[in-house]
């Protein structure tokens, strides 16, 4: 009997699940920052030839499908100087994406951004998620 405890006991211990611990999830809302729909991206991009779209997932994953006019830039490499290459105005619109809710590096970009002084900031929380889900359109390469 006291074997068959053992035994389970490090069964459970070795268990994948008992060492991992919840996936993150982005925050709903970022102070500052509006939150956007993936239609609500679109019509900015049509309505807003000036908007700077940024893509702040991995190159692998912009090179295999982006948003069609975006700029890929991870998060840990944004700095002052990269946005401001971009776009020397900090009240030009900008918005940020990535893989959605479960992503953290957009909500992390979106946070920097403002705490640099942009003040025309969106935030597509839904992200590269649910622009596949809606089916629109995007762009393969570089």
């Amino acid at each position: 009997m006291n074997y068959l405890k053992v035994l389970l006991i490090a069964l459970l211990l070795h268990s994948p699940s008992v060492y991992t611990a919840p996936k993150a999830v982005a925050p709903d809302s970022i102070k500052g920052a509006m939150t956007v729909s993936a239609e609500e991206t679109i019509k900015l991009i049509i309505s807003n030839p000036e908007l700077v779209v940024i893509d702040a997932r991995k190159k692998i994953e912009y090179i295999k499908a982006h948003i069609e006019g975006s700029v890929n830039i991870l998060n840990t490499d944004m700095t002052t100087g990269s946005l401001a290459t971009l776009m020397p105005e900090k009240n030009t619109a900008i918005l940020f994406y990535c893989n959605g809710p479960r992503c953290q590096r957009s909500s992390d970009a979106v946070s920097k951004a403002l705490s640099w002084g942009y003040t025309n900031v969106f935030w597509f929380r839904g992200g590269w998620k649910e622009w596949q889900e809606k089916r629109f359109p995007m762009v393969a390469g570089e």
